[in-house]
């Protein structure tokens, strides 16, 4: 599986624009999709989370960057609930955790496609820096408007990513 989500960059050296390869990540959602009596006979109820983002298909969406013509970062992904932007305080104690960038999706497909056993990559569009670290209100618009700057680059990526893993 492949995925990707925009996110708010809460490393000051990742500007808005910027692709992050996910590394791990902090489920705070409060939730988990394999709560429950269901979905075993897909996978074990209690799946292996070591190496949920698959080291070989990173190093396949970094070479395929490089090709490109352009970087990408390594980052811990911090899922939380949402729909609103984080606070500074927030801000700072994801950074505290470990955490490079922030967004609202994402990881309950991931759990769910390792419980299958599938091989997981997660792209990450850095698509404002996170609060407290711009002396400015966030907007959704500034992330649609970055967005679109960014779509052709992701879209390369993600073209020769899967031209690569099924070659």
């Amino acid at each position: 599986m492949i995925a990707t989500n925009a996110t708010g960059s809460l490393d000051p050296a990742i500007d808005a624009g910027s692709l992050v390869l996910v590394t791990d990540h902090l489920n705070l959602q409060g939730s988990n999709p394999l709560v429950g009596e269901w979905g075993r006979e897909f996978g074990p109820q209690f799946p292996d989370m070591s190496e949920t983002y698959d080291p070989a298909l990173r190093k396949v969406a970094r070479s395929a960057a490089q090709d490109a013509g352009f970087s990408v970062h390594d980052g811990i992904y911090a899922a939380v609930l949402g729909p609103s932007f984080e606070t500074p305080a927030e801000v700072r104690m994801l950074r505290q955790l470990g955490a490079t960038v922030v967004g609202m999706s994402t990881v309950p497909e991931v759990i769910a496609a390792r419980h299958m056993g599938m091989k997981v990559a997660v792209l990450s569009f850095a698509a404002n820096p996170a609060a407290g670290l711009v002396d400015r209100p966030l907007t959704h618009n500034e992330v649609l408007d970055e967005g679109k700057k960014a779509a052709g680059k992701l879209a390369t990526l993600m073209g020769l990513l899967v031209e690569r893993v099924f070659e």
